[in-house]
C-alpha cells in the first residue's frame, strides 16, 4: 500500500481562517504612540477601543448607534395611553347607557340618569363610582367590564411578557392558572432568597409554566433578571408620568387587581424582586411623545428597552472607575444592534484580553500597566525610527554592524557586509555554499560569506537625565523625550549589554526610573528643574562602575530652578537664585573631577538655559546640542555611540 503524500503551502482560498482578527503588536504600537506622547496606558487603550482598530468599529461608533436608537425609543409614543384607552371605553359605556335610559320610561330610568350625572369627571374616580351601578344596557355593561379585564391583562402582561395570549380567553380557568403560576414563582423566589438549592425547583417550575416566559431563562438568576427588568421599567414608567396621571393609573390598577388572591401574589412578587435585585430602579425617563398612545404593557416594554439602551451606552462609555469591557452585555448589544456590531465588540474585548494574555499589559489595583515586554517593544520601535533618520555615513551609523574592536568573540555570526574588518567564519561560509547547492568546488558567492561577531571589552556607565518639569509638557516635548530615553535603553539592552544605563527623571526633585516607570510616567503639574539632585544620582551611578567609560547626557528645556536645601528637601525659586546655581555648578565640578563630561541637549530657546549650559560646557569640557524635537533621539543615540568609544 502506497504511503499517502501530503503537500503544504500557503492558503489561497480567501482570508486565512487561522489568522487572528487583529495584529496585537500593531495595536500595541498604536497604544504606545499615545503613551509616549504623554498619555497614560489606560487612556491610550481606551482611545484605541473608542476609535476602533484594524477595520473593526470602535466603542464610539457603537455608542452613537445606541444613542440614535435611544432617541427613537423616546419618541415611540405617549406613556399615558392606557388612561386614554380607559377613558374612551368609559365614554362609550356611558353613551350606550344614556341611549338605553332615554328610551325607557319610569322613575328607575330617571334615577339612573341622575346617578350618571354625579359620576366624577376624572377617569379613575368614574370607573370606581360605576363599580356598583346597575346597568340598564347589556352593551354598556359589557363595555365597562372590558375595562377591568383590559387593565388586568395590561398589568400582568407588563410583568410577564407571555401572559397576554394566556389572558385573551376570559375563562376563569385561565386566570386560575395565572394565580397558580404566581404562587409557584413566589415559592421559588423565596427559596432562592434563603440560599437553598433551587435547581430542581426551577426545572419543575419551567416545565409547568415555561410557555408563559418567552425569554426562556436557563437559570433562576436569569428568570429573576428578566422579571426585575420589567418591574423596574414599570416603576420608571409610573415615575415618568405627571402626578395626576400617576394617581389615576394607580387607582385603576389597584381596582383591576381587586381579586384578593391575585393582589396578594402580585404584592409578594414585587417584594421578592426588590429584595433579590435591589437598586435596579432608576429615575424617570423623558419620553418626548408624538407617537401613538401606548398601553400600560407597551409602555413598560418601551421603558425597558430604553433602560437597556441607556445601560449599554453607559457601559460602552467606560467612564466610571474600574470599568472594563466585561461590563457590556453582548447578548443585549446583539439584540439591539445586530450580529455585526456584536462581532466588532467581541474583537475589541478580545484585543484587550490578548494584550494582557501575551504579557504586554498587566492589571493591578491601580488599573492597567505596561509590562517590561511591552516597553521593550516600544523601545525597539523608537530605536528603529531613530536609526531610520541617522545619516549612514555619520557617527553611530546603525548599518555599521561592528560590535566593537579589541575583539572578543561572542559565539555568533552574521552575513558579511562590504567594509567589514571582522574575521570570516569559514565553517558557516562553506556550509552556506553547500546548502545553496554550489556544484563547482571553490565557487563561492558573496552571499555565502559570514563573519564572526565580537564584543568590546570596554564598557560605559551611562546616565541619561531627562527633564520631567511642567514646561516639557506645555511645549510638547514630553513625547520625544520619552521616545529618546526608551530608544537608548533598548539599544543598551540589546547591543551593548555590558554597558550600565541609568535613567534619571527630574522636576522639583529627581529620582531613578526604570524604562517601565518612564513609559508609565504621566505629566504632573509640577514646576521646578532640580538638575543638581539629578547629577548627584548620576554621580552615584558612575561610582558604582569605576572601570566604565562615564557618559552623562542631559535633556532639558529650562535652567535650574531647584536644589536640595540644608534640610534635605528641595527648594524651588523662580527666577533661579544664586544658591541654586552654586549648588548645581558644584555638582558639575565634582563630576568633572571624576573625569566625566556632561553633554546637554537643549530644547527650546530659553536665554537663561543657553547661558547656563554654555558656561557648564566650558567648565566641564562637555558639548551643547540644540536639536529639533523630531531629531532628539538621533542626536542622543549618536552621542552615546560616539562617547562610549572613548577611554578613561
Amino acid at each position: 500500500m502506497a504511503t499517502p503524500r501530503f503537500r503544504y503551502g500557503p492558503w489561497h482560498d480567501g482570508p486565512d481562517p487561522l489568522a487572528p482578527p487583529y495584529d496585537v503588536r500593531a495595536a500595541l504600537d498604536e497604544v504606545g504612540r499615545d503613551v509616549l506622547a504623554g498619555g497614560s496606558l489606560r487612556e491610550a487603550l481606551a482611545e484605541l477601543l473608542r476609535r476602533g482598530f484594524d477595520g473593526n468599529r470602535g466603542l464610539d461608533d457603537l455608542a452613537a448607534r445606541l444613542r440614535r436608537m435611544r432617541n427613537a425609543a423616546r419618541r415611540r409614543g405617549d406613556l399615558g395611553g392606557t388612561l386614554d384607552q380607559v377613558r374612551a371605553a368609559l365614554d362609550q359605556a356611558l353613551a350606550q347607557e344614556r341611549d338605553a335610559l332615554a328610551a325607557e320610561d319610569g322613575e328607575d330610568a330617571r334615577w339612573a340618569e341622575m346617578e350618571l350625572a354625579t359620576v366624577p369627571d376624572e377617569t379613575a374616580g368614574a370607573v370606581r363610582a360605576l363599580a356598583d351601578y346597575s346597568w340598564h344596557s347589556p352593551e354598556a355593561r359589557a363595555t365597562y367590564e372590558s375595562i377591568q379585564q383590559m387593565l388586568q391583562r395590561e398589568v400582568l402582561d407588563a410583568q410577564f411578557a407571555g401572559l397576554k395570549q394566556a389572558l385573551a380567553d376570559p375563562d376563569p380557568e385561565a386566570m386560575q392558572r395565572v394565580k397558580d403560576m404566581l404562587a409557584d414563582l413566589n415559592h421559588l423566589l423565596a427559596a432562592h432568597a434563603r440560599g437553598e438549592d433551587t435547581e430542581d425547583l426551577f426545572r419543575d417550575f419551567m416545565d409547568r409554566h415555561g410557555d408563559l416566559f418567552p425569554e426562556q431563562p436557563e437559570t433562576v438568576d436569569e428568570l429573576i433578571d428578566a422579571l426585575a427588568r420589567r418591574q423596574a421599567a414599570a416603576d420608571r414608567m409610573m415615575a415618568s408620568m405627571s402626578p395626576e396621571q400617576r394617581e389615576q393609573l394607580g387607582q385603576l390598577m389597584s381596582d383591576a387587581l381587586a381579586d384578593a388572591d391575585l393582589a396578594s401574589e402580585m404584592a409578594q412578587l414585587s417584594d421578592n424582586l426588590r429584595a433579590l435585585r435591589p437598586g435596579m430602579n432608576r429615575g424617570p425617563v423623558q419620553m418626548r411623545g408624538g407617537g401613538e398612545p401606548l398601553g400600560y404593557s407597551e409602555g413598560v416594554e418601551a421603558v425597558a428597552e430604553l433602560a437597556d439602551l441607556e445601560a449599554l451606552e453607559a457601559a460602552l462609555s467606560q467612564s466610571h472607575a474600574g470599568a472594563t469591557l466585561d461590563d457590556v452585555d453582548v447578548e443585549v448589544l446583539e439584540q439591539h444592534l445586530g450580529a455585526g456590531a456584536a462581532a466588532d465588540f467581541r474583537a475589541l474585548r478580545e484585543l484587550e484580553r490578548e494584550l494582557e494574555r501575551q504579557g504586554f499589559v498587566s492589571r493591578g489595583d491601580d488599573g492597567l500597566r505596561l509590562t517590561p515586554r511591552a516597553v521593550r517593544r516600544l523601545g525597539e520601535s523608537a530605536l528603529k525610527r531613530v536609526f531610520a533618520r541617522m545619516d549612514a555615513a555619520g557617527s553611530g551609523d546603525h548599518e555599521d554592524h561592528r560590535s566593537g574592536s579589541a575583539d572578543e568573540l561572542i559565539g555568533s555570526s552574521r552575513p558579511w557586509i562590504f567594509g567589514d574588518e571582522l574575521p570570516l567564519d569559514a565553517v558557516r561560509t562553506v556550509s552556506n555554499a553547500l546548502r545553496r547547492g554550489a556544484g563547482i568546488p571553490g565557487r563561492l558567492l558573496v552571499e555565502d560569506f559570514e563573519v564572526v561577531e565580537t564584543e568590546r571589552r570596554t564598557t560605559a556607565a551611562v546616565a541619561l537625565l531627562v527633564d520631567l518639569s511642567f514646561s516639557m509638557v506645555q511645549e510638547g516635548r514630553w513625547g520625544p523625550m520619552k521616545q529618546t530615553a526608551l530608544a537608548l535603553a533598548h539599544l543598551v539592552e540589546t547591543r551593548f549589554r555590558q554597558d550600565a544605563l541609568e535613567i534619571v527623571g527630574f522636576d522639583r526633585s529627581a529620582r531613578r526610573l526604570t524604562p517601565v516607570q518612564l513609559a508609565d510616567a504621566e505629566p504632573e503639574w509640577v514646576q521646578g528643574t532640580n538638575l543638581q539632585q539629578a547629577l548627584m544620582i548620576a554621580a552615584r551611578h558612575l561610582r558604582r562602575h569605576p572601570d566604565a567609560e562615564p557618559v552623562i547626557m542631559v535633556v532639558t528645556d529650562g535652567e535650574p530652578t531647584a536644589h536640595i536645601g540644608a534640610d534635605g528637601h528641595p527648594v524651588f525659586s523662580w527666577p533661579p537664585t544664586p544658591a541654586t546655581l552654586r549648588a548645581t555648578v558644584g555638582q558639575v565640578d565634582e563630576l568633572s573631577r571624576y573625569g566625566a563630561s556632561i553633554n546637554f541637549f537643549m530644547l527650546g530657546e530659553d536665554p537663561g538655559l543657553a547661558r547656563f549650559v554654555d558656561a557648564v560646557a566650558r567648565r566641564a569640557g562637555g558639548r551643547v546640542f540644540t536639536p529639533d524635537l523630531s531629531r532628539l533621539g538621533e542626536y542622543v543615540v549618536a552621542d552615546y555611540l560616539r562617547a562610549r568609544k572613548g577611554r578613561r
